[in-house]
C-alpha cells in the first residue's frame, strides 16, 4: 500500500499578488479618466474666465453641453496624446512642418511680451526644437516683412509658467488681451506688434498659416486649455505704424 502525503495547497500566497494587480488596474483607471476629462477640467479653470474678461474669436463655446460626441472627442484627443508619448517635442505641430524645407538665411530673432514678463525670448528659423525656444514657421513672413509669421511654443499649466523655460513660456497666454503688446527685435530693431485676435482652434486647422499681404503680422501659437494638446490658441498682433 503506497503512502499518500496530503500537501496544502499555497492559496495565500497568491492574494497579495492578485490584490497588487487590481489595485494598479484601479489606480491605472482613475488616472486615465483623469487624464482624458483633464482638457475639461482645465477649460473651466483656465479658459472660462478669460472668456469673462475679454473678447475671444471663434473660441471653444462658453457653454460646454457634455454630450456622447462630446466625450468621444475627449477619448480621441487622449489617445492621440498617449500615443505622443515619448516622440520628439514637435510632435503636436501639423505634419507639414515636419516636411517642409527651411529657407530662410536668418537664424533667429527675439520675442518679447511685456504683459507676461517674457523679455528677448529666442525664436528660431532653422529648427524646429520647441523645447530650447520658440520656432518661427518655415514659409511664413519674416518679420517686418508684410505676411503673417506663425511662432510656435509650449504651454503648460499656469502655476508653472516661466518665462525664461521654453517648455513653459506660453503657459499664461491665455491671459492676454486684445491691445497687449508683443514686440519683436530683428537685427537689433525692435517692432511693435499690438494684439488684434485671439481665438480657440482644432489641432488640424491651420488658417494662421494664412498670408496677409494688407501689413505684417505675427501669430503665436501653442496648446490649450493649459496643460493639454486638445485645442490651439492663436494669438494674432500686427505691427503699429508711426
Amino acid at each position: 500500500m503506497k503512502k499518500q502525503i496530503y500537501k496544502k495547497s499555497n492559496k495565500h500566497s497568491k492574494r497579495p499578488a492578485i490584490r497588487l494587480f487590481g489595485l494598479f488596474a484601479a489606480l491605472f483607471g482613475i488616472a486615465l479618466g483623469m487624464y482624458t476629462f483633464f482638457p475639461l477640467v482645465s477649460y473651466e479653470l483656465y479658459i472660462k474666465p478669460a472668456f469673462a474678461s475679454q473678447s475671444f474669436a471663434a473660441p471653444i463655446p462658453k457653454t460646454t453641453i457634455i454630450t456622447q460626441d462630446y466625450i468621444q472627442s475627449l477619448l480621441k484627443n487622449t489617445a492621440a496624446s498617449l500615443s505622443r508619448i515619448g516622440s520628439s517635442s514637435q510632435s503636436w505641430l501639423p505634419a507639414t512642418y515636419k516636411e517642409m524645407a527651411i529657407t530662410t538665411q536668418m537664424s533667429s530673432y527675439n520675442l518679447s511680451i511685456p504683459t507676461l514678463g517674457i523679455d528677448n525670448a529666442d525664436v528660431s528659423t532653422i529648427d524646429n526644437n520647441v523645447d530650447i525656444h520658440l520656432v518661427h514657421f518655415p514659409g511664413t513672413a519674416i518679420p517686418p516683412e508684410k505676411g503673417n509669421a506663425a511662432i510656435f511654443g509650449h504651454s503648460t499649466l499656469p502655476q508653472w509658467f516661466d518665462p525664461k523655460n521654453y517648455k513653459a513660456i506660453f503657459a499664461t497666454a491665455h491671459t492676454l488681451k486684445l491691445g497687449d503688446i508683443i514686440n519683436i527685435t530683428v537685427n537689433n530693431r525692435v517692432y511693435t506688434y499690438k494684439i488684434m485676435n485671439i481665438s480657440i482652434i482644432d489641432p488640424d486647422n491651420t488658417s494662421y498659416l494664412s498670408q496677409d499681404t494688407d501689413g505684417s503680422y505675427v501669430s503665436i501659437v501653442t496648446c490649450t486649455p493649459p496643460g493639454t494638446t486638445w485645442k490651439r490658441l492663436i494669438v494674432k498682433a500686427k505691427l503699429e505704424t508711426n
